[in-house]
């Protein structure tokens, strides 16, 4: 089994992980444990891309197809003497 050391905390948080172990009746560093644990065991969302997102974002609005203007010519650029 591998071990870490974790330096730097916080007198805060590492107090508020001394107060929740003993709500639970373990360790500080037991609850450290559990509490990782859990942290990784929760399955990721899995990722889609960008153009998904924006379209399940836009859906509730019944927006399904946007309608594409023809192109236009381009304008004359500007002409700098």
């Amino acid at each position: 089994m591998a071990s870490i050391t974790v330096r730097n905390i916080d007198e805060g948080l590492k107090r508020r992980l001394r107060i929740r172990a003993a709500e639970h009746g373990r360790s500080m560093e037991q609850e450290a444990r559990d509490i990782l644990k859990a942290a990784l065991d929760e399955v990721a969302a899995p990722l889609e891309n960008l153009g998904t997102a924006i379209h399940e974002l836009f859906r509730p609005f019944g927006v399904e197809r946007l309608e594409i203007p023809p192109r236009e010519p381009m304008r004359e650029l500007p002409q700098f003497d």
